[in-house]
């Protein structure tokens, strides 16, 4: 940034700075001073930014003059329909090459359940088919366009994970455990290789959040807690996948361009609510979550994207002072802003069809998944009618072409014909793998060990846990699908799972090993592993209440005991997106080992935890904890283990003290609301008939409701007594659960999520039905429950509640209604997208 522009920023922020103070802001480097001033005092208006107190960058991008000269006559020749269509995104699910054509659309992205041809499981081929299909009809000029390539996105944030045979990288929580920079370059660069393959230009990545609340169902998208291990990752990152700052023509080579996300402080939301709202100072603001921008900004990462939450109660996506005189003017970023997943509707006086506000606050490129059309119309119409200034149209315009000048997007030619493009050996490539196992040794953090690791490769080995042998589970969500459920390891060709890589080797040294998802076993084994923790997850699915592992995810503790009790061995490892209360586990264990989300390449926990040969490590454990492990389900009691924790084969032994132990009804999750036998905080369990003459609360089994027509019991499901039987003699029935806190679901309404009821039917009733209730709604839709051997999870989408009529941000009552004769157990009611059986929405 010249020292000129410098000067007029400053000014124009109201710093009350002269000239001579502005010529001594640093400008270069990750951790530029602070000017002084005398506006830097002044009280301000809540959620306005103060641009004087933020540290000034310089952008490292130069446009070369030619390329300058060609923006300039682009903007010259297009007409207002082309440019308000440069500013808008459309997902994959929602637009067809002819669309993109029509209305001269700016670029597509591919959500996480969406997939070329609407095959979200797409082999590579077909997906560099479908950037050819979009590209060439980006270009088509032949209705007098001037024919701008569009730029495709995805979310390739631990590896290219929307394809099938890609290499998977730990998340970027177990990354942050590494404490190496220098590998965290090699990854961004195997990325865009691999991205490049199936056509691709443009990865979301690097979230660069600094998440103070691991109740955050994103928090494992965070590299740690702390700002100055993020800001030492993000220029490596950047790096990895641009190239240098001053890479011109990215696709000539093997890059792609970079987005540093979200813009602001989506990781220190009040409570860690997604999407929720920050009220910490602008000293916090500035220091912790803007300390990352400044190496992405140096580096000259190419877009930036806006956060969905909020600072002090206005929204990021419509806050001009942070993302026009913060990020544009006052940190000098040239680049392009896009939204999020239809973050503009969301500012205040908007919606999803319409949101000028969004633009004139600095916005660029409108992420309008689903509704591009509407906000194109929209667009257009305010351009024309001078609500929004053709000086801001463009200004936006203008910022977009520089970064396709960049990429080198005007030059390349359709994705096929590019450099890497179909040389889909690189996906999961072996060198590639090789990095990938790497980082899963490095990101490994040791936090017991009572001699019993290293594991001697000779002997008997026995692997105990369902999600041992399971690489979707391992790999976390982002993987596949949006939150990373529903795969199974065929569709992860050429990966290893954490049981295979344990398998080979103890074979390797002469042993030999079993999996056995319940620890039961028939030889005796000389040690055990027992792998433990989290399922996929991403937002609304992820975000919790408590830090405490899920009451249906805690049977492992009872096999560790069970193990130890017999004199076997016992080293747990732990597959999580952050820290949680494990006390249990941690007792229980002999050794404890948190391997995160690895990816795809399990082997790199045998590399660490079996010995070689010889009986010494092959590695040892270098992982530091990227943030504070706490002692109950919250920090707010004191941290177990401090932020930088770890141990080695080195530490001396200490003799380990028995933790204690929280009641398991205190766990729980903040869209689980039946589990485990009881329902959740401030829910209540009821029985009742049609006309609700007979009301009954459900609190203690066994019970009698309902006139003697229905008995309450416990029944088993993953612990003892973990879920309520209820056997009707007949007539009419309702079980419901009540909250006079209204939940509001209006959020997760509007994406791939469901409301998920468990049950074991033994005696189906003559009708099974659902209703909901939100405000003053009611909607009954009928359930397809047949007799089941066993508990079936069956998933309700919320969409199809929300299409009832039911009003999803004011939901207070889930019942489930039979009729006649019936035997069912009720095991859990939740929010997820994990269901085992689907039910239709039925017909409008």
């Amino acid at each position: 940034m010249k020292f000129a522009r410098i000067a007029k920023l400053l000014c124009a922020a109201g710093s009350g700075l002269a000239l001579a103070a502005c010529a001594t802001v640093e400008t270069r480097g990750p951790n530029p001073q602070v000017a002084d001033g005398d506006a830097l005092d002044a009280p301000r208006e809540a959620g306005v930014a103060n641009p004087g107190i933020w540290p000034a960058y310089e952008y490292p991008v130069e446009v070369p003059a030619a390329e300058q000269a060609r923006i300039d006559s682009l903007l010259a020749r297009m007409t207002l329909e082309e440019k308000v269509g440069q500013l808008v995104q459309a997902d994959l699910c929602c637009v067809s090459p002819e669309d993109a054509k029509a209305y001269n659309l700016g670029s597509i992205l591919v959500g996480g359940n969406s997939g070329p041809y609407g095959d979200d499981l797409a082999p590579a081929p077909e997906w560099l088919k479908a950037a050819d299909d979009f590209y060439n009809a980006s270009i088509d000029t032949s209705d007098g366009g001037v024919g701008i390539p569009i730029v495709w996105g995805v979310d390739a944030v631990h590896g290219h994970s929307n394809i099938i045979g890609a290499t998977i990288f730990p998340h970027n929580i177990g990354l942050g455990a590494m404490r190496d920079p220098e590998l965290i370059e090699r990854i961004g660069a195997i990325t865009a290789r691999e991205i490049r393959a199936t056509g691709q230009e443009w990865t979301f990545a690097p979230t660069v959040a600094v998440p103070q609340d691991f109740r955050w169902g994103r928090a494992y998208e965070g590299y740690s807690s702390d700002p100055q291990l993020v800001a030492s990752y993000v220029g490596a990152m950047v790096r990895g996948l641009q190239g240098e700052p001053d890479n011109w023509n990215m696709l000539a080579g093997d890059k792609v361009i970079a987005s540093t996300k979200h813009f602001l402080a989506d990781g220190g939301t009040d409570d860690g609510v997604d999407q929720g709202d920050s009220s910490i100072s602008e000293e916090e603001l500035r220091d912790i979550h803007g300390l990352p921008y400044g190496p992405a900004i140096s580096e000259g990462v190419s877009t930036v994207m806006v956060s969905f939450s909020s600072w002090q109660g206005k929204k990021m996506t419509g806050n001009k002072s942070l993302v026009t005189d913060v990020l544009k003017d006052r940190m000098d970023f040239e680049g392009f802003v896009v939204s999020d997943w239809n973050a503009h509707g969301q500012v205040a006086d908007c919606t999803n069809d319409s949101c000028p506000q969004a633009l004139l606050a600095g916005i660029d490129m409108y992420m309008a998944p689903d509704t591009w059309k509407a906000i194109y119309t929209d667009t257009l119409a305010k351009a024309r009618s001078g609500e929004i200034p053709m000086e801001r149209i463009d200004e936006a315009v203008a910022a977009i072409l520089r970064v396709k000048a960049r990429l080198g997007l005007f030059e390349a030619g359709a994705p096929s014909t590019r450099p890497l493009s179909g040389e889909f050996d690189l996906l999961g490539a072996p060198a590639h793998r090789e990095v990938a196992r790497e980082a899963v040794r490095k990101s490994l953090v040791l936090l017991k060990n009572d001699g019993v690791l290293p594991i001697a490769p000779g002997g008997r080995l026995l692997v105990a846990g369902e999600g041992a042998d399971d690489i979707a589970r391992q790999s976390g969500g982002w993987t596949l699908s949006w939150q990373g459920t529903g795969h199974d390891n065929s569709q992860f060709p050429g990966a290893t799972s954490l049981f295979a890589g344990l398998k080979s080797a103890v074979e390797a040294g002469g042993g030999s090993a079993v999996h056995s998802p319940d620890g039961s076993f028939e030889q005796r084994p000389d040690a055990a592993v027992v792998v433990f923790g989290e399922k996929p997850y991403a937002e609304f699915q992820g975000d919790r209440a408590t830090l405490m592992l899920d009451a249906d995810l805690t049977g492992p503790y009872a096999t560790m005991e069970r193990l130890k009790a017999q004199g076997i061995p016992v080293v747990a490892v732990m597959i999580t997106g952050r820290p949680l209360y494990v006390n249990p586990a941690l007792n229980r264990a002999d050794a404890f080992v948190v391997a995160w989300l690895p990816g795809s390449e399990g082997a790199g926990l045998a590399d660490v935890v079996v010995a070689g040969a010889d009986g010494a490590p092959r590695y040892d454990f270098t992982g530091k904890l990227p943030t504070a492990w706490p002692a109950t389900g919250s920090l707010d009691d004191g941290a177990l283990f401090d932020f930088g924790y770890g141990l080695t084969y080195a530490s001396p032994a200490t003799a380990w003290e028995t933790l204690a132990e929280l009641d398991k009804a205190e766990a729980g999750d903040s869209r689980t609301w039946f589990a485990n036998g009881v329902p959740a905080a401030s829910w209540s369990l009821l029985v009742n008939d049609e006309g609700e003459i007979d009301q009954t609360r459900i609190t203690t089994v066994p019970a009698g409701a309902l006139g003697g027509r229905m008995r309450v019991t416990a029944a088993n499901y993953i612990v003892q007594e973990g879920a309520r039987r209820f056997e009707i003699a007949s007539g009419d029935a309702n079980v419901v659960l009540h909250n006079f806190d209204a939940v509001d679901l209006s959020r997760e309404a509007a994406g791939d999520v469901m409301l998920l009821v468990t049950m074991q039917v033994t005696d189906p009733a003559d009708s099974f039905a659902l209703a909901v209730q939100g405000g003053r709604t009611q909607a009954t839709i009928p359930l397809d429950i047949p007799a089941s051997a066993g508990f079936v999870r069956y998933g309700i989408p919320l969409r199809c509640l929300a299409g009832a009529g039911i009003d999803m941000s004011q939901l207070t009552t889930i019942m489930l209604q039979t009729s006649g004769a019936a035997d069912y157990a009720l095991a859990e009611v939740r929010v997820g997208n994990d269901a085992e059986t689907v039910q239709a929405c039925p017909a409008s």
